[in-house]
């Protein structure tokens, strides 16, 4: 995998179409698979599947393992007699199909989940147990969940001191066993419903490219039961230092993320047996995975906790090779990661990258300065690195092209063949959007994405998130009828023409 030419689509499931006011597992997961698998595409991309912050977003996330329960199909629990009708037509969206509502979802979800909960009998009950046994995360996170639940939702360290001290807490698990136990079917519900869609994924010649966001949030399951390996004063309960990035071209106070910094002495005391636990549960939901800020493997920004902006911080070494030795002593040196190495850079990152053989990226919307010989342009890509068209905190190519300055989006268009006057013109065949695709298809990246926006021409509005905005984000949402029109038998011979259609889950 990711060793041979192939071609993938950045979609997430919240983007999916469904009646449900966000995507779902469901029948319309199934007909884009089909629809890409038809069109000779071997990837689909998704983003984080782990629960969202305040701001819709997977990165920071309560839980570095758990999936979003907003994901589970009602129609599902309907069919199986876990809820009846009318609790299933209360799940029934009315609003914009083109954006995701997550607070109805939210709301109408974990009611439904609730109600399908008194109706687990024995044998489901033994399915989750065994799922409990299987993945040992689990019990802490429905704890985390139960207690935060008890505690009004209050973050962590704000508890009872008796439920923010994590041992003295898990001592008297069986105060929350009902609660903890929703968390349970939750998750294992949520899981059950992807795997049959990655099977299927799989057997339509489909690999599904996860997500890993390198930090977790403070108020997550993974810091409260692992406060050892973050750099936490655990008499306070208050980080030490966090994670941001430093001051840069495009922000002069750098961004300061808040995130808690590992404490990597600790990690490697312990074998990094959290990471490598994090990673083998990430490698079987996934068939790849891609791994966020991967630099900060390399080195890392650390700020002060108390200081309000990422200028005040300093570059620390990370585990570099220490730890991607144990990962691949234990999942193969050919384990199917992708290093997301964008961003500040520095001669480590490149050494780390190289001894570790991870494939890397290329975005080409980073591609083109007028007066330069960026390493993200397409014929500077090496064969082992995922080429972009752009992800999902990039701008729409259309919108891109709009927003770019004269000169740049001159060398862009001149640079990809683009032979037409009206650059500016969208939509499925939009000339200026395919002239970048087919150029990073040219390329030699073993492997070239294509967000779905993209191959639909779209613009500006159908961005999917601007980073450091933390307001409407996440939202994009397609319709059904949507993917029906995307231009079925250019994306197929694109991907023969450049030789991408080869099997992405063959035997190597």
């Amino acid at each position: 995998m990711l060793k041979k030419r192939g071609a993938g689509v950045l979609l997430h499931i919240s983007s999916m179409p469904s009646p449900y006011g966000i995507g779902v597992f469901d029948e319309n997961v199934l007909s884009f698979i089909d629809k890409i698998a038809d069109m000779g595409f071997t990837y689909w991309q998704v983003l984080p599947f782990n629960p969202v912050d305040a701001s819709n977003s997977p990165y920071c996330s309560p839980s570095a393992f758990a999936g979003n329960y907003l994901f589970i199909n009602p129609k599902k629990l309907f069919d199986t007699g876990l809820i009846d009708e009318s609790d299933l037509n209360e799940n029934i969206y009315h609003g914009s199909p083109y954006t995701a509502d997550y607070n109805f979802a939210a709301e109408k979800r974990l009611k439904t989940l609730k109600k399908a909960f008194l109706n687990v009998d024995e044998k489901l009950a033994k399915e989750i147990k065994a799922f409990e046994i299987e993945n040992p995360w689990l019990t802490d996170f429905a704890v985390y969940m139960a207690v935060k639940e008890l505690e009004g939702e209050k973050p962590w360290w704000e508890w009872e001191e008796k439920h923010a001290r994590y041992y003295d807490c898990i001592k008297d698990v069986y105060s929350f066993e009902k609660r903890a136990a929703f968390w349970k079917f939750v998750q294992y519900i949520f899981f059950r419903q992807w795997f049959e869609i990655k099977e299927y994924a799989n057997k339509k010649g489909v690999a599904v490219i996860g997500d890993m966001p390198i930090y977790v949030a403070m108020d997550s399951a993974d810091v409260w039961s692992n406060l050892p390996m973050f750099l936490i004063d655990e008499k306070k309960l208050k980080p030490e230092k966090v994670a941001g990035v430093p001051p840069d071209y495009f922000s002069e106070d750098g961004q300061l993320w808040g995130n808690p910094i590992y404490d990597w002495k600790a990690m490697k005391k312990d074998g990094y047996s959290w990471w490598l636990q994090r990673l083998g549960f990430a490698l079987k939901t996934y068939d790849v995975v891609r791994i966020d800020h991967f630099r900060a493997f390399a080195s890392y920004w650390a700020v002060p906790a108390e200081s309000k902006t990422a200028k005040v911080g300093e570059w620390l070494d990370g585990p570099k090779m220490d730890l991607f030795n144990k990962v691949f002593e234990k999942f193969g040196k050919n384990a199917p990661i992708i290093a997301e190495d964008l961003g500040t850079f520095g001669e480590d990152v490149v050494k780390l990258l190289k001894d570790s053989g991870l494939p890397g990226m290329k975005v080409a919307q980073f591609a083109f300065d007028p007066n330069g010989d960026s390493s993200h342009l397409p014929h500077n890509a090496v064969a082992n690195s995922i080429n972009y068209v752009g992800t999902h905190d990039n701008n729409t190519l259309l919108g891109w092209l709009w927003e770019a300055g004269e000169a740049e989006r001159k060398f862009a268009l001149d640079y990809c063949r683009f032979k037409g006057e009206n650059w500016g013109e969208g939509g499925y065949r939009s000339a200026s959007c395919r002239s970048v695709i087919e150029t990073v298809w040219q390329s030699a990246s073993n492997v070239a994405i294509v967000t779905l926006q993209d191959m639909c021409g779209f613009g500006a509005d159908a961005r999917m998130n601007v980073p450091g905005v933390a307001e409407k984000n996440w939202a994009f949402r397609t319709t059904a009828e949507t993917i029906a029109s995307i231009d079925k038998d250019y994306f197929r011979h694109i991907n023969s023409l450049y030789r991408r259609m080869y099997p992405a889950l063959e035997n190597e």
